[in-house]
């Protein structure tokens, strides 16, 4: 979720956005999280940010302070004895206002993260269901598909990091309506989208051989992801440099026992290498229609 405030999604919460972008580069493309370090080597100092991110982060944190405030009085407003007795809210309004907490929170976890480069230690990719917030860590998806494929689930982690803030600037997307085409078939990726979007038990995943792009040589092609999102999608290719060729040429063959032990190696300091960078340093995107 970007570094952004958004207009109320129930009456009772006034905007406290920006009309500015999460910090998007030209043409549209996210711009990575930088790794913000102080002259000190310690965090970024007041004077170090420019003006717009120091705004952007106290929006951020007003955001999250009004939607607990709103929250509050909807649930825990006092009584004036003999003078006023508060009635209770709407179910519609109550979880309104849970979700924009939920949101601002996560807002500002990821305005935190965009601004100040604490992304790799507060890594979590959100959706909601059904009114509820979920976040899957790394290890979560992990657990999800057993020790098979850690670069696999790596790279689906990065790429879904990457893509959700660009199809809803506003706050995580419903899981239930996100689709995924690729033209990799490893099933740590696919088992990543499963757990995260329940995409391969909802048909909204689909393999595509057309996406290989040979141009890319034989250790990117595959490596091409079309996340969709309502009516906006964004394509995603891998960088250089975190698919060696000597993985994919084990991959494809078949293995004695000594190289498929060197395989399990690569996918492990690939799983690395992926988890070590920034999403917006992993994956390359394009918007879609």
């Amino acid at each position: 979720m970007p570094c952004r405030g958004t207009m109320a999604r129930w009456p009772m919460i006034g905007p406290t956005g920006s009309p500015s972008g999460p910090g998007e580069a030209a043409g549209g493309a996210r711009r990575p999280y930088p790794r913000r370090v102080g002259m000190m080597g310690g965090v970024a100092t007041r004077e170090e940010l420019s003006q717009e991110e120091r705004v952007r982060l106290r929006r951020a944190d007003e955001r999250l302070r009004t939607a607990s405030k709103d929250l509050h009085a909807l649930v825990a407003t006092d009584p004036i004895k003999g003078r006023w007795e508060p009635e209770p809210a709407p179910a519609e309004i109550l979880q309104a206002a849970r979700e924009e907490l939920q949101q601002a929170y996560a807002g500002l976890i990821a305005c935190q993260a965009e601004i100040l480069g604490w992304g790799g230690e507060l890594g979590t990719v959100d959706v909601l269901d059904a009114g509820r917030l979920l976040s899957f860590s790394y290890e979560d998806l992990m657990r999800y598909h057993g020790p098979g494929s850690p670069g696999g689930v790596a790279h689906a982690f990065k790429v879904m990091e990457r893509a959700f803030p660009l199809l809803d600037p506003d706050g995580p997307l419903q899981r239930r309506e996100i689709t995924v085409a690729t033209a990799f078939g490893g099933p740590g990726a696919r088992d990543g989208f499963e757990m995260v979007a329940r995409a391969v038990t909802g048909d909204r995943y689909v393999l595509d051989p057309a996406l290989t792009r040979p141009d890319r040589g034989t250790a990117l092609e595959r490596f091409v992801f079309r996340i969709g999102y309502r009516e906006r999608s964004v394509t995603l290719l891998v960088r250089a440099g975190f698919v060696t060729d000597e993985f994919i040429a084990l991959a494809r063959k078949e293995r004695s026992p000594e190289e498929e032990r060197r395989l399990d190696l690569l996918k492990q300091e690939m799983a690395e290498r992926v988890m070590s960078s920034p999403a917006a340093e992993v994956y390359d995107a394009t918007r879609g229609p």
